[in-house]
């Protein structure tokens, strides 16, 4: 089967897998643009996490208490979600530069810039970003929250991806221009913005202007920006 991706609104995305697996990456569903009826998953096989906070655990221990999936993430967070009830599994809280293999798909955290924190204002470690090798090989850099930085060229290097998902809203994170700089380093031809206004919002999202066509007027040609709208699915 293909390879999907839907936006969920924000940073949260459900990624089903060519082996039939639901991912749910940065799981907020209850952000102001996820459509009603994505907010009750039916499945959910694994829920990978950039950093704690609210806009990106979201409904995290929701959906772990009815689906009990696999919770990748830093073992800050880890052990911040545990305090929360999260079943302790030191196997699945590895740190930069490590890889889980779980439920078919590999994950990897790597470095992002931006701060940590969870959603009480405790301790939740570091902001990461991901690459997902699923089961045929494919290859997808979830960045989370972050700038660019130059050290996006290792991770181009090292990991390869196919696609990169990448925050354009600016203000938290990198705007349009920073996010065509990471495009470069990366090397990737293929992208799939997030983390800026689409409609109607409460604040902090109104500042974040950041918009998909102003980062495809500063890509070469050869760079495919897909920019679905929320609850609207993609082939990868």
């Amino acid at each position: 089967m293909p390879t999907t991706l839907t936006w969920l609104g924000s940073s949260a995305f459900r990624l089903v897998t060519p082996g039939g697996r639901h991912v749910f990456l940065d799981p907020w569903l209850e952000n102001g643009e996820c459509p009603s009826s994505e907010r009750t998953p039916q499945r959910v096989d694994l829920i990978v996490l950039t950093h704690g906070h609210h806009d990106h655990v979201g409904q995290t221990m929701d959906l772990w208490r009815r689906f009990k999936p696999p919770v990748v993430c830093s073992q800050d967070l880890r052990h911040w979600l545990e305090r929360q009830g999260l079943e302790p599994d030191r196997r699945l809280g590895p740190d930069k530069g490590g890889t889980v293999e779980v439920a078919g798909v590999a994950v990897s955290l790597t470095d992002a810039r931006h701060c940590g924190g969870a959603p009480d204002y405790g301790y939740g470690g570091a902001a990461c970003g991901v690459v997902l090798r699923l089961e045929d090989g494919f290859r997808m850099y979830f960045a989370g929250d972050t700038a660019v930085f130059g050290d996006m060229a290792l991770i181009g290097r090292m990991y390869r991806p196919d696609v990169a998902v990448l925050p354009i809203g600016g203000h938290y994170t990198m705007d349009p221009d920073g996010a065509a700089i990471a495009l470069e380093l990366l090397g990737v031809k293929r992208c799939i913005p997030c983390h800026y206004r689409v409609g109607p919002q409460p604040p902090p999202r109104a500042v974040l202007p950041g918009k998909p066509e102003h980062l495809r007027r500063l890509v070469p040609a050869d760079i495919e920006i897909l920019a679905p709208q929320p609850g609207e699915t993609v082939i990868l």
